[in-house]
């Protein structure tokens, strides 16, 4: 006969039980769900440092969604798209491969387009805020997404102009979609307001921009230089305007200039530049999600986070929460992904988000920062400001 079994002591049987549970808490209900999303970014390329900081926000939104939903995981598959269209559809489509119910991701409208036209096709759900080209929801894309637009932007810029008295402007811009549709749109609107207006295009090709600068140096003679591009852009401009030194007051950029990392790399041609930017840097957050983030960035990344990293983190929780809501209703596979993301009306950490029949936000409206002493200061609108603006204020 075998003998009895024998019941651990009361006081054991208490530190097993005690010890589950701490063990449930830090890993999650067992039960717990795990939904795959996509993420296609530029970590190479000409696009590469906006790629990544947006990157490093989304990861910092699924850390946040994992270690507080409980009833599900998002487990994000990222792939880099090269900074090139065709390299974006492809990434789409080998993450449809892999089993996303979702993708966020892309920078560049050029980018975009494509890679959320195949994502329409495959069913799937596409939510950036890398994309700010009119087309982007005016070309019937159902299950396309972004918090961001080329409105909210040229707010910003024209109030920033506006604020600074300038009386003539010269705007440099790219011949891709969104930066000439947003030149296009500043170029009419200081025209209403008087302000003498002068447009000059570039290919996104071309490399030495002293030719464009001598121009405006000795014809234009503008007070204020608008710079409407990518990074890559921007350097190339500022380059040559420090070589060339026209008697400007200002030099002003749109997306993806008014970064820690462009004053990292680039020490001698951002002090003083403007450009779009939601926080100040370091940045500063007052509201329990804002600190949530800021700590858990800085957890994973050892610094302190910037607008890309910002709006990685929005567009990806904001996904995030949509699938759980879709899983809670068992329709993941039946549409509930982008059902969901239409009924988004909460604030975040750039404002209120919501999202219209096209996918587009209407609430989105930038901020301008200016790169002072290593920092970027904000300016514009001057009830958010933490700083005095430099004016006149130039790199050289």
């Amino acid at each position: 006969m075998h003998a009895p079994k024998m019941q651990a002591p009361l006081h054991r049987r208490a530190a097993a039980a005690a010890a589950l549970a701490v063990l449930t808490a830090v890993c999650g209900p067992a039960s717990a769900e795990e939904f795959l999303v996509g993420a296609e970014l530029p970590l190479t390329g000409a696009l590469a440092r906006v790629g990544s900081g947006m990157q490093e926000g989304v990861v910092v939104a699924a850390e946040v969604f994992n270690r507080s939903n409980g009833k599900h995981k998002i487990k994000l598959i990222t792939i880099d798209d090269e900074s090139t269209p065709a390299k974006a559809i492809a990434a789409v489509e080998k993450l449809a491969s892999q089993g996303v119910v979702a993708i966020t991701g892309g920078y560049g409208s050029n980018n975009i387009s494509p890679a959320s036209d195949a994502a329409n096709k495959l069913n799937l759900v596409y939510m950036t805020s890398g994309g700010v080209d009119d087309s982007l929801v005016s070309s019937g894309r159902k299950n396309f997404f972004r918090i961001n637009n080329t409105a909210g932007y040229e707010k910003a810029i024209q109030g920033l102009i506006a604020d600074l008295g300038a009386k003539s402007v010269s705007i440099i811009f790219s011949t891709k979609e969104a930066p000439a549709d947003l030149a296009a749109n500043v170029l009419k609107h200081l025209a209403g307001k008087g302000v003498t207006a002068i447009g000059h295009s570039f290919d996104p090709a071309i490399t030495d921009f002293k030719p464009i600068v001598n121009k405006i140096k000795l014809q234009d003679k503008s007070e204020v230089i608008l710079m409407v591009g990518y990074e890559n852009d921007y350097v190339g401009i500022l380059r040559a305007a420090r070589v060339l030194k026209p008697q400007v007051k200002a030099m002003i950029g749109a997306w993806s200039l008014a970064t820690p990392k462009m004053a990292a790399e680039f020490p001698d041609l951002m002090p003083n530049v403007y450009g779009t930017a939601l926080l100040p840097f370091p940045a500063t957050f007052e509201t329990a999600d804002g600190k949530t983030f800021a700590d858990t960035y800085r957890e994973l990344y050892k610094k302190d986070a910037d607008y890309l990293g910002q709006f990685g983190y929005v567009q990806g929780m904001l996904l995030f929460e949509a699938i759980a809501r879709a899983a809670d209703k068992g329709s993941i596979k039946k549409g509930g992904v982008a059902d969901e993301m239409r009924k988004t009306d909460r604030d975040t950490l750039i404002g209120r988000v919501q999202f219209s029949a096209n996918g587009d936000n209407p609430n989105f409206i930038h901020r301008m920062g200016q790169h002072q002493d290593k920092k970027i200061v904000i300016v514009w609108p001057k009830a958010q400001a933490t700083g005095k603006i430099v004016y006149p204020g130039v790199p050289w």
